[in-house]
């Protein structure tokens, strides 16, 4: 492609609506343009990005075994009824009515539809295993969509199903995705750690993320320092430290006006966090829930959620629904003679002694309650797990990262076939419902990814894997023919040999044609320029040093580099 032919949209300044790395680039590289909060337009160097992208993982599925199949992303109600998401999704689904008022959703993810299609295309036991996948658009209302295409509204994600006759099946199918995914990742030149992650809303039995380490992450990432274990924060358990055993001490309320926080708390009483249990009220599905953990730990809400069934919609409860449970303002909650639908008790909890509680009475705290003499609930685990704790599997400490979420794969079972009816005949000739997996790869995201790995201050650094255009060839003078003349004939002869290279043959300055090359990431530039007489040009890769090279010898050194990549030309 030439560049005087081509759209070209660089920015020098950074768009005041970019928050992080990868979005201020992709937007002053004129790869996306804002359409409205979460939905952007992909301009052409965008969209080739995203077409390599989506290129290695149509290969890697492919290689795995999987089909490729392209679903509808406007979905009939019915499908979601039947397999009970319809009520229970959330806002995050767009909802909309034909003009004959029958119901519809664009699809955020497409599990009621490759389960229908299997029930209705898959007979015997003789056809299976079955994995079909896409590459399409979905769409989620996020709340609040931010950082460009990393949560946006619309997206492009792979998503894949298996169908298989019972767990073994299964089993074998999920680790060939997994395998798939390790090297889709490596290909796309980014660090992507596999970590065990709750279901969510997708539910299953058990599944595992790909995260890549991001300090704009919006995940919590917990790993062992000893062993290979990782996990979601959401997913990985805590381990109660058990206080020392103490004489229980007769229970007193003892005032505390001013005193609503744990700070406020520890101050009055001068003694640590460690020694308070705070109560926090939730409003769970229009439930009210209360929460017990140490004063120095978190609530995990996924985990709070999954105790109670698999709640929807959880949200700290208002001052009003506080007071109805407590008879108290915020702030004066405790477990003693609370009234709620549920009280879920941290074991850590459960293991302390005389302890300190909100008195349910505005500006009143309860001293030395203890749980089983005091009060009753649900013990569990329901905090986050926190740095130097051990690591469940070894016993070794944990450390805790930031990380953002690029593909997802998950044992369903027989969660949709069952509530679906989706059945085949097995060897006995009976009807069994279909054991299904389901994984998936932000394909925008994954983009994104990329960049927040592979940047610097001047630009992207693009993985030639990747990179929108292989080569740039660059001639200083357009209006020099022998430096033009040279500029083709490299241009032409890359070409030739499948390198996607570009010329640069706008009439601008080389120091813009140089700034706009790294910008967009271009992994290799050719400049033709006054050394051609000596019958030299130079070569640049993005990320190093310039050289002087024979212009004879510029297509065994761009070949080089595939090689040493290990990208196929």
């Amino acid at each position: 492609m030439k560049m005087s032919n081509m759209l070209v949209s660089t920015l020098r300044e950074v768009p005041a609506e970019a928050e992080i790395d990868s979005h201020k680039l992709m937007l002053r590289a004129g790869m996306i343009r804002k359409m409205a909060a979460g939905v952007y337009n992909y301009m052409p160097i965008g969209l080739k990005v995203l077409k390599n992208v989506e290129d290695i993982v149509r290969e890697e599925m492919n290689a795995a075994g999987a089909q490729e199949f392209l679903a509808s992303a406007l979905l009939p109600a019915e499908l979601w009824q039947e397999s009970g998401r319809w009520d229970v999704y959330g806002a995050e689904l767009f909802r909309l009515k034909d003009r004959g008022s029958r119901e519809f959703c664009l699809g955020p993810t497409h599990e009621e539809v490759f389960t229908d299609i299997a029930r209705n295309e898959i007979k015997s036991y003789k056809q299976l295993p079955v994995n079909l996948y896409q590459i399409q658009t979905k769409y989620r209302d996020e709340r609040r969509p931010r950082f460009g295409v990393m949560r946006s509204r619309e997206f492009i994600m792979k998503d894949a199903y298996s169908f298989d006759k019972d767990q073994a099946g299964l089993d074998l199918s999920y680790d060939k995705m997994h395998d798939a995914y390790v090297k889709i990742f490596n290909r796309c030149g980014i660090d992507a750690k596999c970590v065990a992650a709750d279901s969510g809303a997708i539910g299953g039995s058990n599944s595992a993320e790909f995260m890549v380490k991001s300090e704009v992450g919006e995940d919590d990432v917990v790993f062992c320092t000893c062993c290979d274990y990782a996990a979601n924060i959401e997913k990985a358990p805590s381990t109660p430290d058990v206080a020392e055993t103490e004489e229980l001490k007769d229970m007193v309320k003892t005032e505390t006006p001013n005193a609503r926080t744990i700070e406020d708390l520890v101050k009055f009483f001068n003694t640590t966090e460690k020694k308070f249990a705070k109560t926090l009220i939730f409003n769970a599905d229009g439930k009210i829930v209360a929460v017990m953990v140490r004063g120095d730990r978190e609530v995990n809400e996924v985990k709070v959620s999954n105790a109670l069934g698999g709640v929807v919609d959880l949200n700290m409860a208002t001052a009003e629904e506080v007071f109805a449970a407590t008879n108290a303002k915020v702030g004066f909650a405790g477990p003693v003679g609370i009234k709620v639908d549920a009280l879920l008790v941290d074991e850590e909890v459960s293991k302390m002694f005389n302890f300190i509680v909100g008195a349910n009475e505005t500006g009143y705290h309860l001293e030395n309650v203890n749980y089983g003499r005091d009060f009753e609930g649900t013990v569990g685990d329901f905090r986050n797990i926190t740095i130097g704790e051990k690591c469940p599997e070894c016993g070794g400490e944990v450390t805790i990262a930031r990380g953002t979420e690029v593909g997802h794969i998950f044992k369903l079972g027989t969660k949709y076939s069952e509530a679906m009816n989706a059945t085949f005949i097995d060897e006995n000739g009976k009807n069994v419902p279909f054991v299904m997996g389901c994984y998936g790869i932000g394909v925008t995201r994954t983009m994104a990814s990329i960049i927040e790995q592979h940047h610097d201050e001047n630009g992207i650094v693009w993985p030639l894997s990747v990179a929108p255009y292989h080569v740039s060839v660059i001639p200083v003078n357009i209006k020099d023919e022998a430096q033009m003349e040279i500029a083709n004939k490299l241009y032409n002869e890359l070409r030739a040999m499948g390198v996607d290279a570009i010329l640069d043959d706008r009439n601008e300055r080389p120091g813009v044609k140089f700034k706009d090359s790294e910008l967009i990431g271009i992994p290799m530039r050719v400049t033709v320029g006054k050394k051609i007489t000596d019958g030299e040009v130079e070569f640049k890769l993005r990320d190093g040093e310039m050289e002087v090279i024979k212009i004879d010898s510029v297509l065994d050194t761009v070949k080089a580099q595939f090689e040493k990549q290990g990208v196929r030309l």
